[in-house]
């Protein structure tokens, strides 16, 4: 079974810039679409990016676009979201997740796998 580990959360002053990475234990995921959602607290999870198998197309929830980048190097089974001008309501757990789905899969129901989350704390 294919495991994702997230690292890179933390406290940050907004404003600043934080980049999570997610990593696969097995080589499957160079075949598969890769996201990243997020759950605040109190609240429901929601879409953040996702990014197609090859890495040539992403795509990105609204409130999030033009600030947030998602990337993945496929030779180390690391997909990434490098996140700029971070916000206090960009706090939340944030989890990587893993999508055998049609492009572009932006509902929790077209991820198959999910990493255990990474909190991001913004300060105001």
């Amino acid at each position: 079974q294919v495991q994702l580990v997230e690292s890179g959360g933390g406290l940050v002053q907004a404003g600043g810039s934080l980049r999570l990475s997610c990593t696969a234990s097995e080589r499957t995921f160079s075949s598969d679409h890769m996201g990243w959602f997020r759950q605040p607290p109190g609240n429901e999870r929601e879409f953040v990016a996702t990014i197609n198998w090859s890495g040539r197309n992403t795509y990105y929830g609204e409130s999030v676009k033009g600030r947030f980048t998602i990337s993945r190097d496929n030779t180390k089974n690391t997909v990434y979201l490098q996140m700029n001008n971070l916000k206090p309501e960009d706090t939340a757990v944030y989890y990587c997740a893993l999508s055998k789905g049609l492009w572009p899969p932006t509902l929790s129901r077209e991820y198959a796998l999910w990493g255990q989350g990474a909190q991001v704390t913004v300060s105001s």
